[in-house]
């Protein structure tokens, strides 16, 4: 009889054992069906970009779109691929760009400010201006149809500015020399290796009053404002909210209430709408692998990279720093 027993008892935990390693065996394929799909489909074009996942507002009924444009100015491309999709959903009655930069590189800035373009074509635009919105900050601002700064914003900072390093000093006191053999004088100019000739200074400074001249022409358009005097503006002068307003930089002082009475009082918005905050889509993984892709390659010691199109983006900078002083003639 106990022999029974145990027989019986043996078998029962034989079942049990068997369950349990049937469950983790769903589990483990599951576990590796996600890595491969958050390493993988990301590399053949599958993702964000090509799904209507948790955050895609679109369906949810009329609203208010709000976009952050945060931090340093770049070639954002999927910041730019929000815009055009804000212009094309017809869910979306307005936007509300929240500016807070220092500006960044020219060509970043100017991307962005014909996305925000493209948009306003197509919907009410209008920039709530936080801290800062400088330089290639503020020509983004200036793409939207109204512009709102608190008092004490920072605004302005018009202009271009290119800068190189001269590390030949240092690399002379090391006892290192660069040399280079060159199909023209002005070939890589200015080096970091040799003081810039001052063929090479022309060069750059022509450069950056072109790029000047076409960020004046700009606010000019854009703003209430005579030609000459946004010159007189753009001397690289920041200002506050209040200055600003006085010299017709921005519309008005205030913040989300202000851009809201616009919305609804001048562009006919309807009144009451959800402000719904819209963010890129990310590049890392989709759904609920977002961000998985990158931490397991890290654990596996493996670049991330590996799966990435990347560039060195740059050019001119639009960008404003307290230490920068006036760089424009």
């Amino acid at each position: 009889m106990g022999s029974g027993l145990s027989n019986a008892q043996e078998l029962i935990d034989r079942r049990r054992l068997r369950r349990k390693l049937g469950f983790w065996r769903i589990l483990a394929v599951i576990a590796v069906a996600a890595v491969f799909a958050a390493i993988l489909l990301p590399a053949f074009g599958v993702g964000p970009g090509n799904w209507r996942l948790a955050g895609d507002m679109g369906g949810l009924g009329s609203s208010i779109a709000r976009v952050d444009i945060e931090g340093v100015v770049t070639e954002d491309d999927k910041l730019i691929e929000l815009l055009d999709d804000l212009a094309k959903d017809d869910g979306v009655k307005g936007v509300i760009l929240r500016v807070d930069s220092p500006g960044g590189t020219s060509v970043g800035g100017e991307a962005i400010f014909e996305a925000v373009r493209r948009l306003a074509e197509k919907k009410p635009v209008a920039s709530e201006v936080g801290t800062l919105a400088a330089s290639a900050g503020y020509l983004i601002a200036a793409g939207s149809d109204h512009i709102v700064a608190r008092q004490t914003s920072i605004v302005g900072s018009i202009g271009t500015i290119f800068q190189y390093v001269d590390a030949s000093q240092l690399l002379g006191n090391v006892g290192v020399s660069v040399n280079a053999i060159k199909s023209a004088p002005l070939k890589a100019e200015p080096s970091p290796f040799a003081p810039a000739p001052e063929e090479a200074k022309e060069m750059i400074r022509r450069m950056v009053v072109d790029s000047y001249e076409w960020f004046v022409g700009i606010v000019a358009n854009r703003r209430p404002i005579p030609l000459d005097e946004v010159r007189r503006l753009a001397d690289g002068s920041v200002f506050t909210g209040r200055q600003a307003l006085q010299n017709r930089l921005v519309d008005a002082i205030g913040g989300e209430i202000e851009v809201r009475r616009w919305l609804e009082n001048v562009r006919q918005v309807p009144k009451g709408l959800e402000i719904r905050e819209r963010e890129p889509k990310e590049d890392d993984g989709f759904g609920i692998f977002a961000g998985t892709r990158s931490m397991i390659l890290k654990a596996l010691g493996l670049d991330s990279g590996l799966f990435e199109t990347t560039g060195l983006r740059g050019g001119m900078m639009a960008l404003w720093r307290p230490d920068a002083g006036t760089t424009l003639p």
